[in-house]
């Protein structure tokens, strides 16, 4: 989280770090793509229709693997919505270009910590 949300506080980075292990073994489908090594280097969760996470190894991020994650959320699990921190400005151009557009906005998120969230959803495509 450090390498991309820079502006949540330690405290509450503290916080978070705390919920994730239970949180993820609550996510129904949660995929991860692994370096040669076998180390992770990403992974998604996916719960019904919506992106619950998406996170990448700073050592890789911007060779694929986020992209390559989210179009197999979308053509093979049907994912269609994700929530993303406003702030998060590489995430939110990351969603732009993948096919969402901002839907709707929560000035907190679902922890009722203060960073706003955009809901997108998958555009509709006309081919």
């Amino acid at each position: 989280m450090r390498a991309t949300h820079h502006f949540v506080s330690e405290a509450d980075l503290q916080y978070f770090k705390r919920l994730v292990h239970d949180g993820l073994a609550q996510v129904p489908e949660l995929l991860c793509a692994r370096d040669s090594a076998g180390q992770v280097a990403g992974f998604i969760g996916i719960d019904q229709d919506k992106v619950e996470a998406l996170f990448i190894h700073p050592d890789w991020r911007g060779k694929g693997i986020g992209r390559r994650l989210m179009e197999h959320a979308i053509q093979v699990l049907g994912a269609t919505r994700v929530d993303v921190n406003e702030q998060n400005d590489q995430a939110v151009g990351f969603y732009l270009r993948m096919g969402f557009d901002a839907v709707g906005r929560s000035e907190v998120d679902d922890f009722g910590k203060p960073y706003p969230l955009l809901h997108m959803a998958l555009r509709e495509r006309t081919e």
